[in-house]
């Protein structure tokens, strides 16, 4: 998340909103109200539609279909031009969640909001990515302390980790073959993992 998010009140004009994506480069804008609540967001899609019909006459059907875009086309202010209600993820979301709201929602930033919906930060699709540039040995050392020490703590023997390149490798004889497939399913889950290669295998079996 990046705390240093640049953001407009509901008065900001069209051009500023320009020239701030531009200087910031970024291709949206949370909008806010009062002491910092988010509103909504406006972006690059909502800009455009002052572009696309600013020499054109719509006819009937495009005026009813893209009434929306044609009200944004004439839109002054962040007010007018955003989208709302924002979408938003919770400072205390996960990574997961943050990047399946993108995907499902379309968007390449989100505002972070807290419990209020006040403005605490953006995520991109480029700080979601950085998770994968995460040390090995700092992986390695969470799957350890948080899953493997605490679903196996008397293993037949020593559950062994080791990372490589974001791949978790696993390897070892525990006593309950149902915890394998939660094992993996909780190690994918550990934020800069890339795959899981798991060779543990249950008490009797090679």
């Amino acid at each position: 998340m990046t705390r240093t998010a640049v953001a407009v009140g509901r008065d900001a004009l069209f051009k500023d909103i320009v020239r701030l994506m531009e200087q910031w480069q970024v291709s949206a804008l949370p909008v806010l109200e009062g002491e910092g609540r988010v509103v909504g967001v406006v972006s690059e899609a909502d800009l455009l539609p002052k572009e696309e019909f600013r020499d054109s006459d719509p006819d009937r059907h495009t005026q009813l279909r893209r009434m929306s875009d044609l009200a944004k086309a004439g839109a002054l202010t962040a007010g007018d031009l955003m989208s709302a209600p924002a979408i938003t993820v919770h400072a205390h979301s996960t990574l997961a969640q943050a990047a399946r709201i993108m995907a499902q929602r379309k968007v390449k930033r989100l505002p972070v909001v807290d419990d209020q919906d006040m403005l605490e930060g953006v995520v991109s699709r480029a700080d979601l990515l950085k998770v994968f540039l995460r040390p090995d040995k700092e992986i390695a050392d969470e799957v350890r302390r948080e899953i493997v020490d605490v679903l196996f703590p008397a293993p037949v023997e020593p559950v062994h980790i080791i990372v490589t390149e974001g791949v978790v490798t696993l390897t070892g004889t525990i006593r309950e073959a149902a915890l394998i497939p939660v094992t993996i399913r909780l190690v994918r889950g550990v934020e800069g993992v890339v795959d899981v290669d798991c060779h543990i295998s249950p008490t009797g079996e090679g």
